[in-house]
């Protein structure tokens, strides 16, 4: 399994992003999914989170009210849209699924995207 993240880049200070993660390369069903980030000299952090039911979602504080976790399980596709971005969401963004296969929860991880917010 594969997971491929687009849509990031450079965007000006007040912008928006949309990022997605589409699954590929296998038979499995989502579990549950999430973005991260890494922004330069940091650890990864955990930026927004949801079940694969979209019944639970989690969003680090500093995004609350500006970043909207989604999916599309049809489409084994997750989505992070960013509105209001600020030079503190400048880094490389990392989605994570948590997949069922044969009954087995398996994490996979995308490759990371760099988001990069100019002033």
């Amino acid at each position: 399994v594969q997971l491929v993240e687009s849509g990031g880049g450079l965007v000006q200070a007040g912008g928006s992003l949309n990022l997605s993660c589409a699954a590929s390369g296998g038979t499995f069903s989502i579990n549950g999914m999430g973005w991260y980030r890494q922004a330069p000299g940091k650890e990864r952090e955990l930026v927004a989170g949801l079940t694969s039911s979209g019944g639970r979602t989690y969003y680090e504080d500093s995004v609350k009210g500006r970043f909207t976790i989604s999916s599309d399980n049809a489409k084994n596709t997750m989505y992070l849209r960013m509105n209001s971005l600020n030079g503190d969401d400048t880094a490389v963004y990392y989605c994570r699924m948590n997949l069922d296969q044969d009954g087995y929860g398996v994490d996979y991880w995308g490759k990371g995207i760099l988001v990069t917010v100019s002033s």
